[in-house]
């Protein structure tokens, strides 16, 4: 279906951006030193990958949409 490869793509980003998140917090919670902003910024693809996912269900609804009224 159309929408699926951006689904999968938004999964994966964001699964890139929580871990991403998840190390930039903990030396904040361990009392470490925190990592550059670069760290920080890897983190905001969690933001992109929900996008992503969030354009391929319209997409893929837009799709079943169409076939829908092609069919009735």
């Amino acid at each position: 279906m159309p929408g699926d490869g951006l689904v999968k793509a938004g999964v994966v980003v964001f699964a890139v951006g929580a871990v991403a998140t998840l190390v930039t917090v903990a030396p904040l919670l361990l009392g470490t030193e925190p990592f550059p902003t670069v760290a920080y910024l890897v983190s905001m693809l969690m933001g992109v990958g929900f996008a992503l996912a969030g354009a391929g269900v319209l997409r893929s609804v837009a799709a079943q949409r169409r076939q829908a009224r092609r069919t009735a």
